[in-house]
């Protein structure tokens, strides 16, 4: 059965549609026409595609390296469900091989089970650079090893990524995981500019969290950053949450890099949605929550307590970047990335009736995966 709603503002990817009647059947967008048509309930706000965060640790008191299963995943997606994410990739940081394997077969039981949201699994580690570690535990940090590869090699975990040192893993280990169909974004590296250009050329086309955990942009060595602000073709993920990155220094980025290859992302952890004040964390650690940052017991940040639709707001008003280009930052451009841009990204005929309402404080009031309320 067709579903209808009234939409006082529609933001189909490109521009901003008045009063209009959207159309809905078997989860895709049917049709999109001017003006109120027959009765129908009124989505007030403006309704903009749906978030797609590629980097989630957690949310709603789940973590993923906490609890492999199913279940937790949809406890993830449910509580960024709440924010505008209609997809996401669970984030498994660095810890054991069996570890990775147990979050390997709860994410391909999770898309088995279509479970709403869950586009695949991102590994975050753990080829890493001790230097450039961050909160992540130095006992779990490793060369990659075919137990590794046999987790990355596997067909029915969706869409994969992998976040590595390209210092730590060499240009034909790259090539071997592009080959399998495996996202590969540098990241919790310390490598000069050279490194990771040629990570680049073997097949590498994204940053994890631009600026942090990585080779600072200096005169004579660009580093990390200056590679990826430099290259045309690979994305960024950035942390807009005020705690991560400056604003002048994300401005910067946005200016620098490429149209349509920086994505909001939120590292976020399991108080997202909840009021968790702390949360148990590897080598005996705590992460404790002091109003929307998250550090450590240790001292580091650990991740964040951002939400898409915060992130989306943080950026119209902190770094002065329009609502339209804010929202493809955090739809769109992700999309892209993931290779999901025919159906995902925009609200057009015959793409996937994924959205949020957002109101006129660009807070998500509603949020719908395949035209369900979810």
């Amino acid at each position: 059965m067709d579903q209808v709603f009234h939409v006082e503002r529609l933001f189909n990817g490109e521009s901003f549609l008045d009063s209009v009647t959207l159309t809905i059947a078997a989860g895709k967008i049917q049709s999109i026409e001017n003006g109120f048509i027959g009765e129908a309930p009124v989505l007030t706000g403006t309704v903009v595609p749906g978030f797609i965060d590629v980097q989630v640790n957690g949310g709603g008191g789940a973590f993923f390296n906490a609890e492999q299963t199913p279940a937790c995943l949809d406890k993830m997606a449910k509580a960024h469900g709440r924010f505008g994410s209609t997809g996401l990739m669970p984030t498994l940081i660095t810890d054991k091989v069996e570890v990775m394997q147990a979050a390997a077969d709860a994410t391909a039981q999770a898309l088995n089970d279509n479970v709403p949201g869950v586009f695949g699994i991102h590994f975050e580690g753990p080829h890493l650079s001790l230097p450039k570690k961050g909160t992540h535990s130095e006992q779990y940090i490793r060369p990659i090893s075919e137990a590794e590869f046999a987790v990355y090699a596997r067909t029915d975990l969706g869409i994969k990524m992998v976040t590595l040192a390209p210092e730590n893993v060499s240009v034909a280990d790259i090539k071997r995981l592009v080959s399998y169909g495996v996202k590969v974004c540098l990241g919790h590296t310390n490598a000069d500019f050279e490194t990771t250009q040629a990570a680049l050329q073997a097949g590498a086309d994204g940053f994890t969290h631009l600026f942090n955990a990585m080779s600072a942009f200096t005169s004579r060595e660009p580093g990390v950053v200056g590679a990826a602000l430099w290259d045309n073709n690979s994305w960024c993920g950035l942390i807009v949450d005020g705690h991560h990155v400056h604003p002048t220094a994300a401005k910067l980025a946005i200016r620098t890099k490429a149209q349509g290859k920086i994505l909001l992302v939120t590292d976020a952890m399991p108080p997202v949605g909840t009021d968790l004040t702390e949360f148990d964390f590897f080598d005996g650690r705590k992460v404790i929550r002091t109003g929307d940052r998250l550090n450590s017991t240790t001292g580091e940040l650990a991740g964040s307590v951002l939400d898409m639709a915060s992130a989306v707001r943080n950026t119209v008003n902190t770094l002065d970047v329009s609502l339209a280009e804010s929202v493809r930052m955090a739809s769109l451009y992700p999309a892209e990335y993931l290779g999901l841009s025919a159906k995902k990204g925009r609200l057009l005929v015959d793409f996937d009736a994924d959205f949020v309402v957002l109101d006129n404080t660009l807070h998500a009031t509603h949020t719908y995966i395949a035209g369900q309320l979810i």
